[in-house]
């Protein structure tokens, strides 16, 4: 029988998320904010500029690359909405 791992996308999913969390709550707390909604559009940049510095394989890479979208995605919606 050939090796199987059936739902691994599961176990991704939540590797995934807890990586995000993990970027969520440390900036949150390098920031000295509740919630990564109180970003400043300067504050996002030095965050892009340190994401820009980290190694192309780091698996933080996936946790910082949400938190940018999602805030990418907040300003947005400030705009326009």
């Amino acid at each position: 029988m050939s090796f199987d791992w059936p739902r691994i996308y599961k176990w991704e999913e939540n590797i995934e998320r807890e990586i995000t969390d993990s970027v969520y709550e440390y900036v949150c707390e390098h920031y000295g904010i509740e919630e990564v909604d109180e970003l400043t559009p300067e504050q996002l940049e030095e965050i892009k500029a340190f994401r820009e510095e980290l190694n192309e394989y780091s698996v933080m890479q996936a946790g910082f690359s949400n938190l940018i979208n999602y805030m990418e995605d907040v300003y947005w919606e400030k705009e326009n909405g």
